[in-house]
């Protein structure tokens, strides 16, 4: 069990893109998080506002691989309204047991991150190994990936990042 599963929600796609460059990087599976009640037209984002402030667990689907497989298991979600976003908040409660080893990294407008880091941490009874936040508009550019893959180093052992290989936070911005 020396394995990487990337789990990822993300509702604009943003998250997903972050995801989907370290699982081709990596050559690491992704299981992928859905909302069983769509968030999108009317009322869409009222919800995610109400999910975050009121910490809420919606339903949601997984598509993936078993968690409880693999040896570490990244989660990957956007911050909403300065909170991790709600249907990670459901994976996480649904797979606690199943998570062994669990990185955290998140996307976002402004901040929250640490809000999101203290939150996992507080869900999972254990902080995460390492965490990364990445501005999404740096994400959207491709300015994240050098980040990612000294995240992704600094998981496998072999740190070329900021951080020691054991809990980290590392706030990633443009020309910072």
């Amino acid at each position: 069990m020396d394995s990487v599963l990337v789990v990822v929600y993300s509702m604009t796609g943003t998250s997903r893109l972050l995801a989907e460059r370290l699982c081709s990087q990596q050559g690491w599976p992704m299981g992928l998080l859905t909302d069983r009640h769509p968030r999108r037209g009317p009322g869409g984002m009222l919800r995610c506002v109400l999910d975050s402030l009121l910490q809420r667990c919606p339903a949601v689907r997984y598509d993936g691989p078993p968690p409880e497989d693999f040896h570490t298991v990244i989660l990957i979600a956007p911050i909403w309204v300065y909170r991790l976003a709600a249907p990670m908040r459901s994976f996480i409660a649904e797979h606690r047991d199943g998570l062994h080893r669990a990185a955290v990294m998140v996307t976002m407008g402004s901040g929250g991150a640490l809000n999101a880091f203290q939150e996992v941490e507080r869900r999972l009874h254990r902080a995460p190994v390492l965490t990364c936040a990445f501005k999404a508009a740096d994400v959207l550019a491709g300015h994240s990936d050098a980040l990612a893959l000294d995240f992704a180093a600094t998981l496998r052992g072999t740190p070329s990042g900021p951080w020691g290989p054991l809990r980290s936070e590392a706030l990633h911005a443009a020309g910072h």
